[in-house]
Order: structure tokens, then C-alpha cells, then sequence
């Protein structure tokens, strides 16, 4: 197949970071978690004391930050790496990190400094990327494009079993307060909201199983190889 560019938005906790692990497998390609970037940049924040408001001092901090992802071959999953260090786990159960990256990602400066290298990662094609302005910002002109949504008391709960599944002591009310708070920054943002773009195909993950997530995302790009044949 052509080394196309996939573009996947959409809301916290829909399920597009699966369905882009997946799809990228199954062809090959490159997978990209945008927002384990921006969930890096905010550990870094948080470990260094970072003042979020003092934008000067932000854009002075971005010049000490290298991100890298690279592939665990044992387990065959793609991990970040913070400067040198494998941050992989720790970004995902770090209830302040979880807390802290939507008003992290909303900062002009950040979202400059890791779309500027989204955009060179994806130069070659072959590649799929996740996040929330992939297909609007990074890859408008992506070949395709999907926004993954889903019910907000569903996303909470799927994130609040995996936090549970990691041994992660929270409540279900929690997580659904974090969630909805995201959802309201990162939609109202001044920079790059997270927004459907006008050619992206919508995929509500409500009511669907992975299996038929999947299956919908390869019949979408089966129909679009048929076109580009």
C-alpha cells in the first residue's frame, strides 16, 4: 500500500490511540502518540517546578527538552523517552501529569515547539498519528482522516479501569471530573482546538467493541486504497 499519512483525533480516553496501534501493525506504518509528547513536556514541567503562566520562562525550558520514541523489543510497543529517560509508564499513572497536560498543551509555545517535530516524523508518509489536531494542524492534508468520539460517562469508565488495572487508587467520579475538564480546555483552547475537520469521518466508539472499531477504520481505508488505485 501507498505510504499515506492517517490523521486520528478526537477526545480523551475514545480509543483512537488503539485503533492507531493497531492500524499501524496491520500496515506497517509508523505510529506516533502526539499526546504522549505533549504528556512528556509536562512531566518535565512539573519535575522542574515550571511556572505554566511565565511564558518566558516556558520557551526558555523547551531548549533543555529532547523527545524520542523508541521500540521495546521485547513487548513490541513503541515507548517516549524524556532526555534519555523512559517515561513511558510513568506519564500515563501520574494523576498530575493526567491533571496538568490539557492546561500544558493550550500554551502556544509548547504546541509549536512538538508540532514543528510531529511534522518532520510524518515527512516520508507511512505513518499514523494520534491526537487532537492531527488532521486540522499537523497533517491537514493527510489522506485520511478519522475523529474518534464516544459518550463521556464511557470514556471515564474505560479510564477508570485502566488506572484501576495499574493499581492506580482513584475514584470513578475523579476521573470523570478530569476528563470532562480536558474535554472543556481542549475545545475552548485559543491555539489548535480540538476540532472535527471537514473532510474527517466520525467514529463513535460508544457502542463498539475494538474488533469493530477496527473493522470500520480498515473498510474506510480499503475504500480509499480502491480511489487511489
Amino acid at each position: 500500500m501507498k505510504k499515506i499519512t492517517i490523521a486520528i483525533d478526537g477526545h480523551s480516553s475514545c480509543g483512537k490511540s488503539t485503533i492507531a496501534k493497531e492500524l499501524s501493525a496491520i500496515l506497517g506504518f509508523r505510529y506516533v502518540d502526539s499526546g504522549a509528547m505533549y504528556r512528556a513536556v509536562t512531566l518535565f514541567f512539573l519535575r522542574n517546578q515550571i511556572e505554566f503562566r511565565h511564558l518566558n520562562l516556558v520557551q526558555e525550558s523547551l531548549k533543555d527538552i529532547s523527545i524520542a520514541f523508541k521500540m521495546n523489543l521485547e513487548n513490541k510497543l513503541q515507548e517516549i523517552f524524556l532526555n534519555g529517560e523512559n517515561v513511558e509508564i510513568e506519564i500515563r499513572v501520574n494523576p498530575r501529569v493526567a491533571s496538568a497536560v490539557s492546561d500544558v498543551s493550550a500554551i502556544s509555545e509548547v504546541r509549536k515547539f512538538l508540532v514543528k517535530q510531529q511534522q518532520k516524523m510524518g515527512e516520508e508518509g507511512g505513518i499514523v498519528m494520534d491526537g487532537r489536531d492531527i488532521g486540522t494542524v499537523v497533517f491537514p492534508q493527510a489522506e485520511i482522516k478519522i475523529f474518534v468520539t464516544a459518550d463521556a460517562k464511557i470514556r471515564a469508565q474505560r479510564r477508570f479501569d485502566e488506572l484501576k488495572s495499574k493499581g492506580q487508587e482513584t475514584t470513578f467520579e475523579e476521573v470523570l471530573a478530569n476528563l470532562e475538564k480536558r474535554d472543556s480546555i481542549d475545545s475552548t483552547r485559543d491555539d489548535s482546538p480540538l476540532i472535527k475537520s471537514k473532510d474527517a469521518i466520525e467514529l463513535d466508539t460508544t457502542n463498539l467493541s475494538r474488533e469493530q472499531q477496527l473493522e470500520f477504520v480498515l473498510k474506510l481505508l480499503n475504500e480509499k486504497n480502491a480511489t487511489m488505485s
